[in-house]
Parts: C-alpha cells; sequence; structure tokens
C-alpha cells in the first residue's frame, strides 16, 4: 500500500512539474516615483525579435494593449519610449525515474535531461526626456512548434503583462 502511495505522490508531483513548465511567467516592475498620467504617447525605439514578422507580431500586440490604455503611438517624439526583446532557445528540465521499488533502500533510477523551447519577452518603457527606465515587463512561456499556437501564445502573454498597466500607486 505504501509503494502505491509513493507512485501516485511521485507521479502528482511529476504532472504539477510539467503544468509548471508550460505557464506563463509573468512580471512587471516600475520606478513608484513616476506618475504615468503624465504619459499619453510613445514612440518605438528597438524591438530585437528573432526575425521581422515576430518583431511586428510584438509590436502589433503592444500596440493594441497601449491604445486600449489610451496611449497613441507616434513614429518620433512620443512621451515614453518603448523597447522590447524577444528570445527563444533551447532549454532543458530534469526527469527523474524510479525503479527497483521493494523493501529497504532500493531506490534505483535514472535521471535524463527532457529539452523544451521557451520563449522570452521583455518589454521596457522609458520617460522621453530623462531617459529614465521608468516600467518593465517580463514575461516568459513555453513555445510551440506551431507557429499559430505561439502567436495566440504571444498575444495572451502580452495582454496578460499590460493588464495592470499604467501602474497606480
Amino acid at each position: 500500500m505504501n509503494d502505491l502511495r509513493n507512485m501516485l505522490a511521485v507521479l502528482a508531483i511529476s504532472v504539477a512539474g510539467m503544468a509548471a513548465a508550460h505557464a506563463q511567467q509573468i512580471i512587471s516592475d516600475y520606478d513608484h516615483q513616476t506618475n504615468f498620467s503624465q504619459y499619453k504617447s510613445y514612440s518605438w525605439q528597438q524591438i530585437s525579435a528573432p526575425d521581422s514578422i515576430w518583431g511586428d507580431r510584438i509590436k502589433n500586440d503592444v500596440d493594441a494593449q497601449l491604445a486600449a490604455k489610451g496611449w497613441v503611438r507616434l513614429d518620433k517624439g512620443g512621451d515614453a519610449v518603448l523597447c522590447a526583446t524577444s528570445s527563444d532557445g533551447e532549454a532543458a528540465t530534469v526527469e527523474h525515474f524510479y525503479g527497483g521499488w521493494g523493501p529497504g533502500w532500493r531506490w534505483r533510477g535514472w535521471s535524463e535531461p527532457v529539452p523544451f523551447d521557451q520563449g522570452t519577452l521583455v518589454v521596457d518603457i522609458f520617460d522621453a526626456k530623462t531617459q529614465s527606465l521608468v516600467w518593465r515587463g517580463f514575461a516568459e512561456q513555453a513555445v510551440s512548434n506551431k507557429d499559430q499556437k505561439n502567436i495566440n501564445k504571444l498575444e495572451k502573454m502580452v495582454s496578460k503583462l499590460f493588464k495592470n498597466f499604467p501602474p497606480k500607486d
């Protein structure tokens, strides 16, 4: 009976770990001295993405979120300046497999790396006059090998990133 409980516990932990690996991580921070109501417009300074298509997707999704907040995008001369960096790459997690269940210390098993791709997006907002960073958003999501799935994930990720933007103290 204890062996069954142990096996169920290991299975539950493994499932929870896999679910956590696919969850989006969204973090933002800002300068608490900044009055965000002073910003009505913004301009893009730079987008670093794996390719120009993905850069355009990031720009469009961020533009949509900021437009919904009442911000206006200008080609040059906005109150705020935005930069975005997106990266993808291979990472690995380690999965542990156990065997040799039985009485005593007969735990035999092995560990092996399980590769997965992940995507990270960082959006920085600077005050155009002072060039000081006033807000940073960080989002991370495991990426898929299917383009449409990644496009949908990006849209949801950017939406969550700007959900509580602009910050209110």
